[in-house]
């Protein structure tokens, strides 16, 4: 197969599992309608909630989760391949995983990721997040094998750490999926610019599925799902509103901007900056 049809689904999640899970539903069916033979949700598809004890009472383990069943059922009738970004998996009785699920046509899950870097920030705004607090990180890099190419997984301020994509890159990966729910403060100033540098510097595809609006947990996220080229063109993009975009994915372009600039085969090993020696004055 020579290449694929992505779509980049763009969602405004709110606190009910079920509501989310069914406008999930109906946009990856809109996805497969318009040809899609991949389809990638954004970070938390399932909820959207900085509540812990409500976040904790409405969602499962993986074993046990309707919403994932749902999905894995939805992917088999399709017969496409269903990326959902990630969604909140209790993995202890207060701790949860930030876990992405990638699921064959035929129902199987080929691969999960839990998301490695966790949002411990604090913006001028006034906004304040502490993903730590709640969630178990991940330790494991993940790719993934499509029919067309492989696939590097990541979630969101994962974005921020440009060594996890070259790891996946040196690992076959041709194409990176970066589910998010970026804010809007921070997504205005840094989201295209990080979007178009991770393609760039890995001579990848880049798929970014993202939230976008006014949430019921009251927090604004930016939106504009991009879907980038490994020369860092634009191909797809969706405004604020839940969308969804699609672009045709063609695999020997990355091959062919690798081969322009071969970066990710020319980094050889040097040693880290040598600090000054202090100066110390004599008594």
């Amino acid at each position: 197969m020579s290449g694929f049809r992505a779509a980049a689904i763009q969602m405004r999640s709110g606190v009910s599992v079920e509501a989310n899970t069914a406008e999930a539903e109906r946009l990856i069916r809109a996805a497969a309608a318009a040809g899609a033979d991949y389809a990638l949700t954004p970070e938390m598809t399932t909820i959207l909630c900085l509540e812990k004890e409500r976040l904790l009472a409405s969602i499962s383990t993986e074993a046990e989760d309707p919403s994932l069943a749902r999905f894995r059922a939805l992917a088999r009738e399709l017969g496409i391949h269903v990326h959902i970004g990630s969604m909140a998996v209790k993995v202890g009785e207060a701790s949860v995983a930030n876990r992405s699920f990638l699921i064959g046509p035929d129902g199987g899950v080929l691969a999960r990721y839990d998301k490695i870097h966790m949002f411990d920030v604090d913006l001028p705004n006034g906004e304040s997040y502490r993903e730590s607090r709640l969630y178990r990180p991940g330790d494991k890099a993940v790719v993934a094998d499509l029919p067309w190419l492989r696939l590097g997984l990541s979630i969101c301020y994962d974005l921020r750490f440009p060594d996890l994509y070259h790891a996946l890159a040196t690992h076959g990966a041709a194409a990176l999926a970066i589910p998010a729910a970026f804010t809007r403060t921070t997504g205005e100033a840094h989201w295209h610019i990080l979007i178009r540098a991770r393609a760039i510097e890995t001579g990848s595809f880049v798929i970014a599925a993202a939230q976008g609006g006014h949430h019921e947990d009251n927090r604004n996220t930016f939106g504009h799902s991009l879907i980038v080229d490994p020369w860092g063109r634009i191909l797809a993009e969706a405004g604020t509103d839940p969308d969804l975009v699609i672009a045709d994915i063609d695999p020997a372009a990355s091959a062919s901007a690798r081969q322009r600039v071969p970066a990710i085969d020319c980094d050889p090993p040097y040693a880290p900056p040598a600090r000054a020696a202090a100066h110390l004055e004599s008594a």
